[in-house]
């Protein structure tokens, strides 16, 4: 039999390790230009009582945040204005949210639950910066506040934080715009390493246009490149172009592209290569086109695309009509 002392020490403990456990992010870091989601963890309410309002700050140079709905919960954001404009896909963006609240709800102090939203970290951070997101919960006749940004050890109300990772060959303090400014010459994602972006040039009034880019999987997990967005296309699809027979055939790839563990994947012309459709207007040499692709395992990332005339890139002798674009000329 359990000696009695022995359970109430361990009772004690128990309760010491709740009053004190801080509302904390599920992420510890996050890469430097990238889109990322952020989970605050709420381990109990404000001293006993259930929590039914749950707010957090976006700091500065977060951006394009975009908040989970929670069942139960009403949400609500705060707009205000960036002290530096973002270039979110193309559309520069003056102001944003900077708070979220999650209201309305009854989370009991003896359950625990999380609260989610994504956004962007802005170029212009150093990598081992760190930022902060100071969250309060509100009880029916107390908070408890989670706002002390000073990084200081053993303080009561440490906000919770993200430590800052900078994009291997990033030039952190660019925005990219223009192709040759600002841009990275390699793009991290986790374990991925993505490199030599291009856009081929399109010819007038031409709807799709072909990108291309190399992905390399340096860690011991298969991923699957699953999709992509820009502000310049209606829509992306990933392409493979093979032969079938003395058939040269192009299909979009339903269920994405593969980058196998330790290996990389090339998209080039005249086999896998990124679609942009419906464009919104022509892609001239010499711009650039910010593109968000999105991993299955390695989740989000922006990567500027440089649009390159066609001979440059090896695409002129790549039309698409006859291979699944009727009538249109791309990559």
């Amino acid at each position: 039999m359990l000696n009695h002392s022995f359970l109430a020490a361990c009772g004690l403990t128990l309760m010491a390790a709740t009053a004190h456990a801080h509302a904390t992010l599920e992420q510890a870091e996050a890469t430097v230009g990238a889109t990322t989601k952020i989970t605050l963890r709420v381990p109990h309410g404000c001293e006993g009582e259930a929590t039914h309002t749950v707010r957090i700050e976006i700091p500065e140079g977060f951006y394009a945040v975009k908040p989970m709905p929670k069942p139960g919960w009403a949400l609500e954001t705060e707009i205000g204005a960036y002290e530096t404009p973002y270039d979110n896909h193309g559309t520069m963006m003056t102001e944003g949210v900077r708070a979220v609240v999650w209201s309305g709800g009854d989370l009991a102090d003896a359950h625990y639950d999380e609260f989610v939203l994504r956004g962007s970290v802005g170029k212009q951070f150093d990598g081992g910066e760190v930022i902060y997101f100071p969250a309060v919960q509100t009880c029916a006749n107390g908070v408890a506040d989670w706002t002390d940004t000073s990084g200081a050890p053993d303080v009561p109300n440490p906000a919770p934080k993200l430590t800052l990772v900078a994009a291997d060959g990033a030039d952190a303090h660019a925005h990219a715009g223009h192709a040759g400014h600002g841009m990275a010459d390699k793009v991290t994602l986790g374990a991925l390493e993505i490199t030599a972006p291009a856009a081929a040039a399109t010819l007038p009034n031409q709807p799709v246009a072909g990108g291309f880019v190399t992905i390399t999987n340096t860690g011991a997990e298969d991923d699957v490149l699953v999709g992509a967005s820009s502000a310049v296309a209606g829509r992306i699809e990933v392409h493979e172009m093979a032969m079938e027979g003395d058939v040269m055939k192009m299909r979009a790839l339903a269920e994405g592209l593969a980058v196998p563990a330790g290996e990389t994947v090339t998209l080039k012309p005249g086999g896998y290569h990124i679609m942009f459709m419906d464009l919104a207007g022509p892609m001239e040499a010499g711009t650039s086109a910010e593109v968000e692709l999105e991993f299955r395992d390695a989740g989000k990332v922006v990567v500027t695309f440089p649009v390159k005339p066609r001979d440059e890139i090896g695409a002129g002798g790549h039309a698409h009509g006859g291979h699944g674009h009727s009538g249109h000329e791309g990559n």
